[in-house]
């Protein structure tokens, strides 16, 4: 897994001032009403399912389509030139239920990201830790009672320089040893000024729903990590 870019170097050039111009007036004028819904950041990791060994940071900008859906557009990083990497969907258990048992395979539970820590709701700056503390456990409650279903279409970890190949299905991790836990998502905390540790203890009284034997089908298909 590579590092972690706050720029990169993919290929192409830099943007041209004219560029710069064209997109400076567009932002003006242009009303983006789609990602002014976006209301989270939400930051974990991300796993192949056909090759679970390999994993990706994601950052998750989201918005709510409606009481039961939403939808994630992910970044390798939180930077302003950061790589679009693909796109997850997230729903409630009452909608997961519906439907058919093949679908129900390619999503993914949310339980062991928040209970673990690995999940975290990066905070801005100037809001003092305890009180952001108070906002990200409500956003917890709510995640972790949905389902994820996630499309990789840039396979940074390997260090494509564009977007290359099929679409890749991914999954949550289940389990602290189903990777190497401690070193990527400490890293990750040292970068974000956050801690797993804490956020375990804060979220032990977050009620565990219970996962459909359905979901996480890469961990129960005999696929090696």
């Amino acid at each position: 897994m590579d590092s972690i870019p706050t720029t990169n170097n993919d290929l192409g050039g830099p943007e041209s001032t004219k560029e710069k111009i064209l997109e400076t007036g567009a932002g003006m004028v242009q009303s983006f009403e789609p990602p002014k819904r976006l209301c989270a950041h939400l930051n974990a990791f991300h796993a192949y399912a056909s090759e679970p060994g390999r994993c990706v940071e994601a950052n998750h900008y989201c918005a709510h389509l409606n009481e039961d859906v939403r939808q994630c557009i992910l970044y390798d990083s939180p930077e302003a030139n950061a790589r679009l990497i693909g796109v997850e969907y997230m729903i409630t258990g009452r909608l997961y239920n519906t439907l058919p048992p093949g679908e129900r395979k390619l999503w993914h539970s949310h339980v062991f990201e928040v209970k673990s820590g690995m999940l975290i709701m990066p905070g801005p700056s100037g809001i003092p830790d305890r009180l952001w503390e108070v906002a990200e456990t409500k956003e917890m409650e709510e995640v972790i009672g949905l389902y994820g279903k996630v499309y990789h279409l840039w396979q940074t970890d390997r260090g494509d320089k564009l977007p290359m190949g099929e679409p890749q299905l991914m999954t949550s991790f289940t389990a602290a040893d189903q990777f190497d836990f401690e070193q990527l998502v400490g890293e990750r905390d040292q970068r974000f000024g956050t801690d797993h540790e804490r956020k375990r203890e804060i979220r032990k009284g977050i009620e565990e729903p219970e996962i459909h034997p359905d979901a996480d089908s890469t961990w129960k298909s005999g696929v090696e990590p």
